[in-house]
């Protein structure tokens, strides 16, 4: 899905090495709000918005599914570090046939959390979205609760797990005369959450190849 290329798709970093001891290493990168907006002001531009659907099988001529918006009545699809969470507004259309009432279209916004974890195995480190609140337009609340759930369930179906970063992407192979290459391997990965930024600590150790 488009939001798991965002996620993944050339991040400026800045790399810190700071030596452990002989076999180990940490590195640092940073990654600030203005990066994913600029990121994401791109993928509006160059790609039609993403679309999920909300059903399991359609029943009927309704095209049930959520469309995310760049913005809506002044909420900008974006991501947010705030008080060592990190917050992702949702701007958003769709439309929805609930039983005995027809084909309903609505439109608003929905406020998200990404918890991240580090894939050790997969040596990745991935988020998972969760919907914490919708806001409908006009509704005054009414038919929030049932669009978070369906916004929730199309979410963990179709986005979840984000693929943040991998590993090995960022590792570096070093040839050592004839003997083989040194290559660097994740161990741990611990995200600082700040004001406007979060910095991930990756720490590396180094292996025979």
């Amino acid at each position: 899905m488009i939001y798991k290329k965002v996620f993944a798709a050339g991040l400026a970093v800045f790399l810190f090495f700071s030596s452990a001891n002989a076999q180990k290493a940490e590195v640092t990168i940073s990654l600030n709000e203005a990066f994913f907006d600029a990121l994401l002001d791109s993928v509006f531009k160059n790609f039609d918005p993403p679309e999920f659907s909300i059903v399991e099988n359609k029943t009927s001529g309704c095209n049930e599914s959520i469309k995310i918006l760049r913005e809506m009545n002044g909420v900008r699809t974006a991501i947010r570090f705030r008080e060592g969470k990190i917050y992702m507004p949702l701007a958003f259309s769709g439309s929805y046939a609930p039983p005995f009432v027809g084909c309903v279209d609505f439109a608003g916004w929905a406020e998200a959390n990404i918890d991240l974890e580090f894939d050790k195995a997969a040596q990745k480190l991935v988020g998972r979205a969760r919907i914490l609140n919708v806001n409908l337009n006009g509704s005054g609340g009414v038919g929030g609760g049932i669009i978070a759930r369906l916004i929730q369930s199309s979410i963990d179906k179709k986005l979840n797990p984000i693929e943040i970063l991998t590993f090995d992407k960022i590792s570096l192979g070093i040839p050592v005369q004839k003997s083989g290459t040194l290559r660097m391997k994740a161990v741990g990965a611990r995200p600082e959450i700040g004001s406007g930024v979060v910095n991930i600590h990756i720490d590396y150790e180094f292996l025979k190849g």
